[in-house]
């Protein structure tokens, strides 16, 4: 659902930056620093996996699931803690077109929405065969989002 969390112009149907909300309230909300505990998931309530790296990258290498229910994506979390691969959980799960395992590419900070980028930007760097990733969900207006962040620019 790129078209869902980016932030760019209307001639390509996507969302515009003024009409995109900000859902910064409880879940998923990453703040401080984050840390990894032995399920591989990211903690929010620790510190920036990345630190001043994150401040300074202008882009990340994302990949999420999204699904519209709370339920639903606590089923998804649970499959990524008992080891499926995130691509294949994103198959499996994500309401978006999550055709390439949740991967949407580079995005640039500005182009998500405020819960979703903070999120992304303060996630470490990992991969499919060992994932960091966002628990609880992040919540925006679009649904609760599990993000990943293969890479940073």
């Amino acid at each position: 659902m790129y078209e869902a969390i980016a932030r760019t112009n209307n001639k390509n149907n996507i969302m515009p930056k003024s009409s995109a909300k900000s859902d910064n309230s409880k879940s998923g909300k990453m703040s401080g620093k984050s840390s990894t505990n032995s399920n591989n998931k990211t903690d929010n309530a620790s510190s920036t996996g990345s630190g001043k790296q994150s401040k300074l990258a202008n882009a990340v290498k994302v990949r999420h699931i999204l699904c519209e229910k709370q339920s639903k994506c606590l089923e998804a979390l649970e499959q990524l803690k008992n080891g499926k691969r995130f691509n294949q959980v994103a198959e499996m799960y994500s309401e978006d077109k999550a055709r390439s395992g949740g991967d949407l590419g580079w995005m640039s900070r500005g182009s998500m929405v405020g819960a979703f980028q903070d999120a992304a930007f303060n996630l470490p760097i990992s991969t499919l065969e060992n994932p960091k990733y966002t628990d609880p969900p992040v919540k925006t207006q679009y649904g609760y989002h599990i993000i990943m962040v293969e890479g940073r620019r």
